[in-house]
């Protein structure tokens, strides 16, 4: 899901033991917190043989009265596999007006439609998760070291064989549209039938990048942020509230994206939460869980993105 609108973003992680655990945090206004500096990186993987990449840049559309997905899917002349695959969190029955979908394929689209040249950003790990419908979740964890926030972000993730042969290829997506200065966040895509025993690789399809200043995200700041995470690791329930300063705008979307790792730094998991408006001055609470496609979760990142 996409457009061209967005904000700052915060990011709080939240560690516990195998044991049920309870971890909370505040976080002012001006800081970032995250703990995926622990990811070992892997630089091996960044670069991908082989396998075409499309050349234009994925870009957002803002559902309409009367917008269905199959409608949206014909306009763009684009599968609706393809376009669910973009935006596994949207559900068809229940989507809403000004609700924002990412486009895979900008080639046959409007004006509206970017086609700028990738920011690099590092992707410090790939790792799959097989699903219990044999499927694969795949994951790659994006770095932005640069003091600028990234709009847009996707990646190529291919699949290879024993044999060295491509067996799959998609296009993986962000939970959020951006990605703040000097933070971690992956894209993600799911593939139906798919053996577990591949090697997963991944190259940066696109990336945007916008000054700190911009007027399109807004100043929004996560406050008593909570994971509690269960006994057994494979779940965690989410809360914590958000708030926008008394200075701003008004917001008229919020989204929360919580990222689960393992114990080694991997990313097991992840979930997005959306919220309607918030006033300046005020906040509203959310409350949510992720799970884990892996194994136990140790600790979960969260990250805030509000639209004026």
């Amino acid at each position: 899901m996409r457009k061209p609108l967005l904000i700052l973003v915060f990011f709080i992680s939240a560690c516990t033991s195998a044991q049920p655990a309870q971890t909370s945090s505040n976080v002012s206004l001006e800081l970032y917190i995250t703990s995926t500096s622990s990811v070992t990186s892997t630089p091996d993987v960044i670069v991908i043989a082989e396998s075409p990449l499309p050349t234009s840049t994925p870009f957002i559309y803002n559902v309409e009265a009367g917008d269905t997905l199959s409608g949206i899917a014909e306009k763009f002349k684009i599968s609706q596999d393809d376009l669910r695959a973009a935006n596994p969190d949207v559900s068809p029955n229940s989507m809403t007006i000004g609700m924002t979908l990412l486009i895979p394929d900008s080639s046959a689209a409007t004006a509206d439609a970017a086609t700028l040249t990738p920011v690099p950003a590092p992707i410090t790990q790939i790792v799959c998760h097989p699903s219990a419908d044999n499927g694969l979740w795949c994951f790659a964890l994006i770095q932005n070291n640069t003091p600028d926030i990234l709009e847009n972000l996707s990646a190529q993730i291919t699949l290879i064989d024993q044999n060295n042969n491509v067996i799959a290829s998609q296009t993986a997506f962000m939970p959020l549209d951006i990605l703040p200065p000097n933070s971690s966040l992956p894209v993600y895509v799911f593939f139906p039938n798919t053996p577990a025993n591949v090697n997963p690789q991944v190259q940066l399809i696109s990336a945007i990048q916008l000054n700190s200043n911009t007027t399109r995200y807004l100043p929004a700041a996560l406050n008593n942020t909570i994971a509690q995470i269960n006994w057994d690791g494979k779940t965690a329930q989410l809360s914590g509230q958000i708030y926008l300063p008394a200075g701003s705008q008004a917001a008229t979307q919020v989204w929360v994206a919580a990222v689960a790792y393992d114990k080694d730094g991997r990313v097991v998991g992840i979930k997005r939460w959306e919220g309607g408006a918030i006033q300046p001055g005020a906040g509203i609470n959310f409350n949510f869980s992720v799970a884990s496609l892996g194994s136990a979760i140790e600790a979960v990142e969260f990250v805030v993105q509000a639209k004026p």
